[in-house]
């Protein structure tokens, strides 16, 4: 398992420094955020070392998901956001890759966001369905 000393999340893996873990499988952990924005605002992290999703061996993702899936379900909350950020201009705080489990019970609580529409470049579009082809 690739690991990096000094990670924070690396650190709660290796029970280093204290988290409230609610869930752990042989590849992930999940442990409550603790800068929440709700109630139950949850990080669900993989064991290895990776600062970037594309960076993640597939192997390593397998429990990500459905541990978030299994949180949200825990949760009971009918409207919830699950979030994933890479690098700095993305918001990622913590350069290990984590999904964050949200719950948003109100307009208030929960995450914030504005969403800004932009049309796609049809050579855009087209690079990025040839690049596809090539992974």
């Amino acid at each position: 398992m690739a690991s990096n000393a000094s990670c924070l999340f690396c650190k709660i893996v290796k029970r280093e420094i204290p988290a409230k873990v609610l869930f752990e499988t042989e590849h992930c952990l999940a442990f409550l955020d603790v800068g929440p924005l709700s109630d139950g605002h949850t990080l669900v992290i993989p064991k290895y070392h990776a600062q970037f999703l594309h960076e993640l061996p597939d192997a390593e993702m397998k429990d990500l998901l459905p541990t978030a899936k299994r949180v949200a379900e825990a949760l009971g909350s009918q409207n919830y956001n699950i979030l994933q950020n890479n690098g700095r201009l993305a918001h990622q705080a913590v350069d290990h890759v984590h999904f964050h489990v949200i719950p948003k019970p109100s307009e208030q609580e929960g995450l914030v966001m504005e969403w800004k529409v932009k049309e796609t470049v049809p050579d855009k579009l087209e690079s990025i369905r040839k690049s596809l082809l090539k992974l």
